[in-house]
């Protein structure tokens, strides 16, 4: 037909055509939010990431920018559920449909994150999380109570801590599955069939314990476990574990996941470790701190027994200078002192042996009350330590997180605090950097 045109008389050039169709994705997709299970998984030197989503029907291959990379909370690995925001286009020089990753987190964190607020919320209002019910850690432990699982990472590095550190302390291994649908329940059994120790060795009311007839009991426990994401972890927020754990008759030191992992178990717990392995050694003081406390102690008798006999003969060398010029008197009295010198002498030497033997007595009893307190001091100033070293704002930009301020620095804390083409300077662990607002969702 005349004055009809052909559709098919234009000839594209590939570019254009790549450049038409992603005009195309762009006004009917972007942005777009996807989800599926990351493919190939690789960090360019650049700091870009490139990897493909994918389910059962079809796969996307995806990019994902240095700045956007740097703002995950989690570490992307194959096999990882996620969901993604982004833009979709076309890679120009090789025409495949690719995807821009704005934004990826792991698919049910946001509802598992909402579940466990929630619940530590409820707890914390019952007074499961408070400071006043929380007991100190014993200062040398005489057994020490272990929940994981036998083929846990956890399990070797907190043993090998011990038997370092401790190695005459029994460790009571309670073994429980610490992931999966059924790894609260088997936690909850484990600590319970340690609390029956504790309470079987317990002596009756009105009895004092015989170390020959009472069985081995631990003083502490360890519930550990190494790092993972929030579903791999979510045992350790479950409300019938916390409710055992308040039950123990010992103390609970709670060592799971990383350093920036927190479970409901770590509130609830006595005390929080950041790995299993600071766990162990919370509970096992180093054999070099008791053998300077020992000899600590030896230096103070040793110093208490030369005193004393200063102290004797200076009374001795007062009595002779008031005898004055020598008489029948003064020579009895004479005779008479030096007998009493013999016996200030043999007097002495007792005590000194007696000493010897209080010393060597202590030594076999450490730790005396003097030093635990100091060791206790010592302790929890580490502990404070420990948890000051976790506030420290710095820690959390070094995680990849950025501090927002606006023109008039203040803090942006909101997406309705911005609108577009706004600048932005976002401040992160090595110096800031400058941004224009695109778009506000």
């Amino acid at each position: 037909m005349v004055g009809m045109a052909d559709p098919t008389s234009r000839v594209w050039s590939v570019g254009d055509l790549c450049h038409a169709v992603a005009d195309a994705l762009n006004a009917r997709f972007n942005p777009v939010a996807v989800r599926g299970e990351i493919s190939g998984f690789s960090r360019a030197a650049s700091g870009h990431c490139y990897f493909s989503l994918k389910d059962t029907s079809g796969q996307l291959r995806c990019a994902m920018f240095k700045r956007a990379a740097s703002l995950l909370d989690f570490s992307a690995r194959d096999g990882d559920l996620v969901e993604i925001r982004g833009r979709l286009g076309v890679y120009e020089p090789r025409g495949d449909l690719q995807l821009i990753v704005e934004s990826m987190r792991q698919a049910g964190a946001g509802a598992l994150f909402e579940e466990f607020l929630k619940r530590k919320a409820r707890l914390e209002a019952e007074g499961l999380f408070d400071a006043q019910r929380k007991r100190v850690l014993p200062l040398a432990p005489r057994a020490i109570g272990v929940v994981t699982s036998l083929g846990a990472a956890a399990l070797r590095d907190v043993v090998t801590a011990l038997q370092r550190r401790l190695p005459h302390v029994p460790v009571l291994l309670a073994p429980a599955a610490v992931q999966g649908a059924g790894a609260p329940a088997q936690l909850v059994k484990a600590l319970e069939s340690l609390y029956r120790l504790v309470t079987d060795a317990s002596p009756p009311e009105g009895e004092r314990a015989r170390a020959d007839r009472a069985p081995v009991a631990p003083d502490v426990i360890l519930l550990v476990r190494g790092g993972g994401s929030m579903e791999d972890l979510w045992a350790f927020n479950d409300e019938a574990l916390a409710r055992a754990i308040v039950r123990s008759p010992v103390p609970v030191v709670c060592g799971v996941g990383h350093e920036t992992d927190f479970t409901i178990a770590d509130f609830v717990a006595d005390l929080r470790a950041p790995t299993p392995t600071a766990a162990a050694e919370l509970v096992a003081p180093s054999r070099e701190l008791w053998l300077g406390a020992l000899e600590l102690m030896r230096g103070r008798m040793q110093d208490a027994v030369d005193r004393r006999i200063d102290r004797e003969l200076q009374r001795l060398d007062n009595a002779t200078a008031r005898l004055g010029r020598p008489s029948s008197l003064a020579a009895t009295q004479r005779v008479a002192l030096l007998a009493c010198a013999r016996r200030l002498r043999l007097a002495t030497r007792s005590l000194m042996g007696q000493h010897e033997r209080e010393l060597l007595q202590l030594a076999e009893t450490l730790p005396v009350t003097h030093q635990r307190a100091i060791d206790r001091m010592e302790q929890r100033l580490e502990r404070s330590a420990l948890r000051l070293g976790l506030l420290d704002p710095a820690l959390v930009l070094q995680r990849g997180y950025a501090w927002i301020t606006d023109e008039h620095q203040h803090a942006v804390t909101s997406a309705v605090q911005t609108h577009p083409g706004q600048r932005l300077r976002a401040t992160v662990a090595h110096g800031s950097i400058d941004l224009r607002v695109a778009q506000q969702e």
